[in-house]
Order: structure tokens, then C-alpha cells, then sequence
């Protein structure tokens, strides 16, 4: 796929609003690919560049940027996993070395990284804002032509996991995006009915 994209505005510069309704068919469909699934290609460096671009667009209130990126390419994705699993097996832990399999099979992964700024701005807000990177990192890369999933396991709460993935102690997992082509179109899942899930406030 050709990615053509309009430049990053300036700062101050008026961003025109206009309808999308491409976007619209998009979400329409859009489905996470189940992550064992995924195989090579996955995005290239510079679409990867592209897609945290994309990704750091999201709401922010305070401006703060409270995340950021670890890039786990397939070497060292790999070191990472043999770390996790030498981890579990330390502790008898069959269960958690076995969920390693969404880790392991995709070329590709990004760890969203969630890191409140003290101050004003409530840390509630600023998970959020890392969440919504998740989602946008992940919406991205499927309107680009992969598949994507979110995986949040053992390994984004372990203190000791976080800590052979560099973590502070003030940072977390918002998630990792597991990048890739998928080997088979993901089946439609159940969805919710907003209906049941919708109530309007009456003074």
C-alpha cells in the first residue's frame, strides 16, 4: 500500500475539520487480528515512524506526554521472550511461560508505555491519554494493511518483567501492539448492543 500522508501541521497553524466517512467505513469493520496469527511483512522502519506519528496524535490534556514507545523488533522481541520465559520457569510457572506463544509469533511489537506527569492534570486523565495511544497505534496500523493486536498479559504487571523491559517505577504497560500480516482474515467476534449500554441524563 502507498502511504501518502498530509505533513505534521505547525504548531498554531488552523487544522480544517471536514467529514471522513472512509474512517467511518473503516470502524465499521474494523477487527483485531488474533496475534498468533500474524507473520511477516510487518510495517517497514518508516511506516513503523509513520504509525507512532499517527499514534502520539491522540488527546493529551496538559500537553504532557505522559507515554512512550518501546520498539520490540524480532531479535530482540526474541531475547525479550527467552528473558520472560527463563522468568517463569525460575517460579514453576508453566502457565505463564506457555502464554508467551502472542508474544513470540508476531515480527513485530510496541510497548506502550504509561508515565504520569506529577502536577495538575489527575494521573486518571493521563492513563487514559495512554489508552487512546493503544487504540490509535492499533487503528493505524490496520488502516495501513496489517494486522494488529493489543495484548496486555502476565508480563505487562510482573515488577520483575517490567523491570528486564527497562521500566521506572513509576511507569506501566498501557500495552503491547502486536504488529503484523495476518495468515488468515480474523473471524467477527460478539459485539455489544449499545442499546442496553445507553442512558440520557434528565435534570
Amino acid at each position: 500500500m502507498t502511504l501518502s500522508l498530509p505533513a505534521a501541521p505547525l504548531f498554531g497553524q488552523p487544522v480544517p475539520q471536514h467529514p471522513h466517512p472512509e474512517l467511518l467505513r473503516f470502524l465499521a469493520t474494523r477487527r483485531s487480528a488474533s496475534a498468533v496469527t500474524l507473520a511477516e511483512p510487518a510495517p517497514t522502519a518508516s511506516e513503523l515512524d509513520t504509525l507512532l506519528r499517527l499514534a502520539a496524535r491522540v488527546p493529551d490534556h496538559g500537553k504532557l506526554a505522559p507515554w512512550r514507545f518501546i520498539i520490540l523488533e524480532p531479535a530482540a522481541k526474541a531475547v525479550f521472550a527467552d528473558r520472560l520465559e527463563a522468568l517463569a520457569n525460575s517460579r514453576g510457572d508453566a502457565r505463564a511461560a506457555a502464554k508467551l506463544g502472542k508474544l513470540k509469533i508476531p515480527p513485530l511489537g510496541v510497548a506502550v508505555v504509561s508515565r504520569p506527569r506529577p502536577g495538575e492534570i489527575p494521573e486518571w486523565e493521563q492513563l487514559l491519554s495512554a489508552g487512546a495511544v493503544c487504540t490509535t497505534l492499533l487503528y493505524a496500523a490496520q488502516a495501513l494493511g496489517y494486522g494488529a493486536n493489543w495484548i496486555t498479559d502476565w508480563y505487562a504487571y510482573d515488577d520483575e518483567a517490567k523491570a528486564i523491559l527497562g521500566l521506572e517505577s513509576e511507569e506501566r504497560v498501557a500495552g503491547f501492539i502486536f504488529l503484523g500480516t495476518p495468515k488468515e482474515p480474523p473471524q467477527e467476534r460478539e459485539r455489544p448492543d449499545p442499546a442496553g449500554l445507553i442512558t440520557a441524563w434528565r435534570p
